[in-house]
């Protein structure tokens, strides 16, 4: 039986994600990355979204990315695995980059003034050829990491003999609540320096714990009976971590360290995402046309959103063509219209569904 809130988290985590990047792309903590403060405020005080959502959206993702990984396996063969992931994974992170995503590479130097300091210090043109379509990868990090785990796994299953999932499956509520101190630790080890969001260790402990202790319906069971908690728990440590460090500490850095590595933010990320688990298993368990047609598009929106956004704030929005709310606004409806739209063309043309998207023509809606 298809487990319908699983597809849910994903396409509404992934409608968090566009939102995040329109408030990042003007953020003004100076995050890097982005465009960076076009209003004339003070304050933004609606950048507080980011750290509201920032530390557990993308450890989620993780999560059911592990429990999707384990229905797809029920079902297939390691040898399938291997290939559906490194197809619908590496290809678009990879050969996707020089098939398309190296427009998004264009965009994002451009905003930053990229072109121009490379040229400043003689970098060969081929050269600065290959840094855009490498700053092309952009969200595509997600990919990167999201495929190693998976090879990593299908060794892991080979070495411990399939017989973890057994012992995942008897995992006690005390002990999920002890799950925190690993993802703790995972947190201070294996963060590439500069770019900060491929934390290797941090997330594969999401990952993993998503595939042998979550996506065995005794755990979910017991999570689904407190659900209402851990929301509350879930919640009250994200508006804490908000307070703590966009009004108390004036808009300090989520995303790097010293913030990144700290208790709160490894707390915030944890029991933000079994607050996400929990209550939309709880209450998120269901479909329409509406949450299956979501489910379908969020791969989609997922690759090609932040196109619309940066191309909103590298054309309209750096040389000031309209007022700042006005550019929120395009940007926003960019990310989804442009998401939308790419994902429909680039999903019928041949080579590049493949390429771009990882699609084969005998792809089938299998969950996982």
């Amino acid at each position: 039986m298809r487990k319908h809130y699983i597809d849910n988290i994903r396409w509404i985590t992934v409608v968090l994600v566009v939102i995040y990047h329109v408030f990042y792309m003007y953020n003004a903590e100076g995050i890097l990355g982005g465009l960076g403060k076009i209003t004339g405020l003070s304050v933004q005080y609606y950048d507080a979204f980011m750290y509201l959502v920032y530390p557990w959206f993308m450890p989620v993702l993780f999560l059911i990315a592990g429990i999707s990984s384990r229905l797809y396996l029920a079902g297939h063969t390691d040898r399938d695995y291997v290939r559906s992931r490194t197809g619908k994974l590496l290809v678009p992170s990879t050969i996707g980059l020089f098939a398309f995503q190296f427009i998004q590479g264009y965009v994002s130097m451009s905003i930053g003034g990229g072109f121009e300091g490379l040229r400043a210090e003689g970098v060969p043109g081929p050269v600065i050829f290959l840094i855009m379509v490498a700053s092309g990868s952009g969200v595509l990090w997600f990919m990167h990491l999201l495929w190693l785990y998976s090879m990593i796994l299908v060794l892991v299953r080979r070495i411990e003999g399939r017989r973890l999932l057994s012992f995942g499956a008897k995992t006690p509520l005390w002990l999920i609540l002890l799950f925190f101190f690993p993802v703790l630790g995972a947190g201070q080890v294996l963060n590439t320096p500069i770019i900060s969001v491929y934390r290797i260790a941090f997330y594969f402990v999401f990952f993993m714990l998503g595939y042998y202790v979550f996506s065995n319906d005794e755990v979910m069971e017991k999570l689904k009976r407190y659900a209402i908690p851990f929301i509350a728990a879930g919640a009250a440590l994200c508006v804490i971590f908000t307070i703590r460090y966009f009004f108390v500490g004036h808009g300090l850095n989520y995303a790097d360290k010293p913030v990144n590595r700290e208790p709160l933010y490894a707390a915030c990320a944890y029991f933000g995402s079994l607050a996400m688990l929990a209550g939309m298993a709880r209450f998120g368990d269901f479909s329409n046309g509406f949450t299956s047609w979501m489910s379908k598009k969020s791969f989609g929106l997922y690759v090609f959103h932040y196109l619309g956004i940066s191309s909103v704030a590298l054309f309209i929005a750096k040389p000031g063509l309209l007022p700042a709310p006005v550019c929120y606004m395009i940007s926003l409806l960019a990310g989804f219209l442009l998401g939308f739209v790419l994902y429909e063309v680039i999903s019928r043309i041949p080579f590049f569904r493949w390429a771009v998207l990882g699609i084969r023509k005998e792809n089938k809606d299998v969950q996982g």
